[in-house]
């Protein structure tokens, strides 16, 4: 059976700010009530990338909270993570699959209604979706979704839909009242001063 995709999905990020380690980032988020951890990491070493991951892994499954990894097959395969999260330009989702077997979660990313269909019709578990609001975390060219076209992608796939892009505890109920499954953060929780706490609140709204 396929571990659990989560409604709090809190990305590890090294590069937006350097206090804290995706160790560290992982622990307070679970702490604050994540019940999803993506490892995402675009300048690591893959031997560097190996070794978090083992340690993510024995974090998350010792909280019974899904592991995921950003991008990197290889890295989920080795260290026995939950699942993979795809981008455009990743390796095809069946691709993966054929790696990864049936017991594994394959995510995908997709910006628009088309996209995110492509994504079911090759065997994604769950899109994810955005970005929704105006976001800092990586430079956009293109215009917030809204919650209208969240609305209209979420009633129009039959897998769970995970918002992402400038979510915070500000307008997280919007997101999920628009059609939602969850939601994955970044900057509203790694920037807060208190990243636990940020995930906190954020747990009480979505489960709310």
């Amino acid at each position: 059976m396929k571990p659990a995709i989560g409604k709090l999905c809190v990305i590890t990020d090294t590069a937006i700010q350097h206090k804290y380690s995706h160790y560290e980032i992982a622990e307070m988020a679970i702490d604050g009530g994540a019940d999803m951890i993506q490892f995402r990491d675009k300048v690591m070493s893959t031997g560097e990338m190996i070794n978090t991951a083992f340690q993510l892994r024995e974090l998350c499954s010792r909280n019974e909270v899904t592991f995921i990894v950003n991008d990197r097959v290889d890295i989920a395969l080795i260290s026995g993570a939950d699942g993979i999260h795809l981008g455009i330009e990743d390796i095809p989702i069946a691709d993966a699959r054929k790696l990864l077997g049936k017991s594994k979660i394959i995510g995908g990313t997709a910006h628009s209604l088309s996209e995110a269909r492509k994504a079911e019709q090759m065997g994604a578990d769950y899109i994810g979706y955005g970005h929704i609001y105006p976001t800092q975390t990586k430079s956009r060219t293109t215009k917030p979704k809204g919650l209208k076209k969240l609305a209209e992608v979420s009633a129009k796939i039959k897998i769970p839909l995970i918002a992402i892009g400038g979510i915070s505890p500000d307008n997280a109920g919007q997101v999920i009242n628009a059609g939602a499954h969850g939601v994955a953060v970044i900057g509203s929780v790694l920037k807060n001063a208190n990243p636990r706490s940020a995930v906190e609140k954020l747990r009480n709204i979505i489960y709310a």
